[in-house]
Formats: C-alpha cells, sequence, structure tokens
C-alpha cells in the first residue's frame, strides 16, 4: 500500500510538472470536472459515463480512451454507484488523497444539495405538463450520449483485438447479459482472465 501510494504521488508531481499546473489548479480542475458531471449526469450513473469520459479524455486528458474503459470494466464489476467509484478513483490517481476527496465531493453534494430543493419544486408542482415533460425530454438525450461513447468503445477495441475478435466479443456479450439473463460482473470477470491467460498476451506487450 505505501509503494502505491508513493507511486500515485509520483505520477501526480510528474503531471504538474509536465503540464505546468500547480497543486491548487489541479484540484480546481478535478472539481470542476466532477462537478459538472455531478450536476449535469440526469439519468444516473449510466448517463454520467460519457460525461466523465468528456471531462477526463478530452478536455484535462488525464487518460486515454483504453485506460477509461479498463477503469469503467473494473468499476462496473464492482459494488456501488458507478460514477461515485470512478470519481474517487481518478481523482486519486490526478490529485492523490486530497484529489480522491475532492472529486467524491464535487460528483455527490452538489447533487444532494439539488435534489432536496428540486425534489420539493417538483411535489409542489408535479401535476403541471411542463413538469412531467422534463423527465420525457432527458431520456433520448441520454441514449445518445451513450451511442456515442459505446461507438468510441467499439472503434478503440478494434483497434486493440481487431474486428474478428472484437465482433466474436461484442454479439457474445450481448447474447451472455440481454438473452441468457447472466450478470455483467460475470462476464467481465470472465473476459479479464482471459485477456490475463491469453496466449497473445506477450506478443501484444
Amino acid at each position: 500500500m505505501v509503494i502505491k501510494n508513493e507511486s500515485n504521488e509520483l505520477e501526480t508531481e510528474l503531471y504538474e510538472e509536465e503540464n505546468d499546473i500547480s497543486p491548487l489548479r489541479l484540484q480546481s480542475q478535478i472539481f470542476l470536472a466532477f462537478f459538472r458531471v455531478g450536476i449535469l449526469g440526469y439519468g444516473g450513473g449510466p448517463a454520467s459515463i460519457p460525461l466523465v469520459q468528456k471531462e477526463v479524455v478530452e478536455k484535462y486528458k488525464w487518460m486515454d480512451d483504453e485506460e477509461f474503459s479498463d477503469v469503467l470494466s473494473l468499476g462496473n464489476a464492482l459494488p456501488g454507484p458507478i460514477a461515485t467509484k470512478m470519481a474517487g478513483y481518478i481523482g486519486w490517481r490526478v490529485g492523490g488523497i486530497l484529489g480522491l476527496l475532492t472529486a467524491i465531493f464535487a460528483s455527490i453534494v452538489p447533487t444532494i444539495v439539488l435534489m432536496i430543493v428540486f425534489l420539493n419544486v417538483l411535489n409542489a408542482y408535479k401535476d403541471k405538463p411542463w413538469v412531467q415533460g422534463i423527465s420525457s425530454a432527458v431520456v433520448p438525450v441520454v441514449g445518445v450520449m451513450l451511442g456515442v461513447i459505446t461507438l468510441e468503445f467499439i472503434k478503440s477495441s478494434k483497434i486493440t483485438l481487431g474486428w474478428g475478435q472484437m465482433l466474436i466479443v461484442l454479439i457474445g456479450s450481448l447474447i451472455t447479459i440481454e438473452f441468457l439473463g447472466i450478470h455483467p460482473a460475470i462476464v467481465i470477470i470472465v473476459l479479464l482472465c482471459y485477456a490475463l491467460l491469453s496466449p497473445n498476451k506477450e506478443k501484444k506487450k
């Protein structure tokens, strides 16, 4: 654990040096990134994933698509809300223990406050047509966001696995999860074990 913490602190220092950024500015970036995710992630955890990817991969470039997909896969295999787990891990990786606390605070506390305020307002006007329309309008937007990130993951998988293996994994996962009713965590664990035990592992390195 000591070695891992020292390694993470070294990564944080190197990131700050390479990007010529102060620790305070780094923590503010972590806060803003996950604050936006927490405020705009309508629809729960799955809807937050494209927003996290936008902030972490595209805006701040704290990791690439492949690393992000690894974090997402492991996060889905573990218990608890996916958005909070990803915020905690990414915050820790980028900014250490303080980054972890900053990311978790930014992703959940503003949302809790807004939830208390909005629920009181919505309960007061729940019979109004515009209130019912809000929930209906958000659903298609969330669907599009998830579709975009799915396409990006497919492109990334095609590069690392090739079309053949990518299609086998994609179709096989769809069948086992949707038609056979197998839990996604089991599918992820099986795929991780396959990747670790694959005879082509050293070739890919």
